[in-house]
C-alpha cells in the first residue's frame, strides 16, 4: 500500500460565470502568478496543492471549471465528489452577482454538504465597482455561505479564500473522527470488523 504524505485530500471546485477570474485564481493561489490574457478554460483545469493547516498537511485537488453556458452538463459533473465549492462573481460585473442564484440551484443538485464559500474577485478595480461588500456580504449570508473578497492580480485573499474553506473542511472532517483515534486506526477496525 502507497503511503500518503498528507493527512487530508479535498476536492475544491471553482465555478462562476466566464470571465470573472476563476482560472486567475487558480494560477494566483496554486502556483502564485498571475496572466493578463484572457483564455476561456473549455471543460476543466486543475492544480494540486499541498500546504499546512492548523498543524495538518492539506492536499487539495482544485479543479476550475468552465463559465460558459453550453459547458454546463460537462462541469456539472465536477462537483460530484466536491468537499468544497468557491462560487466566483466578478466586483465589476453586477450580471454575474445575480448568475449566483443559478450556480448555487446546480450546486445543490449534484453536491451535497459541500463547503460553500462565494468570492467577489478583482476587488482592486475600485473604479469600476458594481457590486458592494455591503452586497456580497448579502449574497453570501442569502445562501448559507462564506464571503471573502478577492484579487486575483494583486493577490489579496487569495490565499485567505482557499484557506478558509479547507480550514472549515478539517474542522468538519475532525469532527467525524472520534477524539483520540487516528484516521488510520479507524480504518484497521473497520477492516477487522468486516464479516464472512
Amino acid at each position: 500500500m502507497a503511503r500518503r504524505d498528507y493527512d487530508f485530500l479535498f476536492k475544491l471546485v471553482l465555478v462562476g460565470d466566464s470571465g470573472v477570474g476563476k482560472s486567475c485564481l487558480l494560477l494566483r493561489f496554486a502556483d502564485d502568478t498571475f496572466s493578463e490574457s484572457y483564455i476561456s478554460t473549455i471543460g476543466v483545469d486543475f492544480r494540486f496543492k499541498t500546504f499546512t493547516i492548523d498543524n495538518k498537511l492539506v492536499k487539495l485537488q482544485i479543479w476550475d471549471t468552465a463559465g460558459q453556458e453550453r459547458f454546463r452538463t460537462i462541469t456539472s459533473a465536477y462537483y460530484r465528489g466536491a468537499d468544497a465549492i468557491l462560487i466566483v462573481f466578478d466586483k465589476t460585473n453586477k450580471e454575474s452577482l445575480d448568475h449566483i442564484k443559478d450556480w448555487v440551484e446546480e450546486i445543490n443538485k449534484y453536491s451535497e454538504g459541500s463547503v460553500r464559500v462565494l468570492l467577489g474577485n478583482k476587488c482592486d478595480r475600485n473604479d469600476k465597482v458594481e457590486v458592494s461588500e455591503e452586497m456580497g456580504q448579502k449574497y453570501a449570508e442569502m445562501y448559507g455561505m462564506m464571503y471573502v473578497e478577492t484579487s486575483a492580480l494583486s493577490a489579496h485573499h487569495v490565499s485567505e479564500a482557499f484557506f478558509m474553506a479547507t480550514r472549515e473542511l478539517v474542522q468538519k472532517k475532525e469532527k467525524k473522527t472520534p477524539k483520540g483515534k487516528k484516521l488510520d486506526d479507524l480504518k484497521k477496525i473497520r477492516k477487522k470488523s468486516k464479516c464472512c
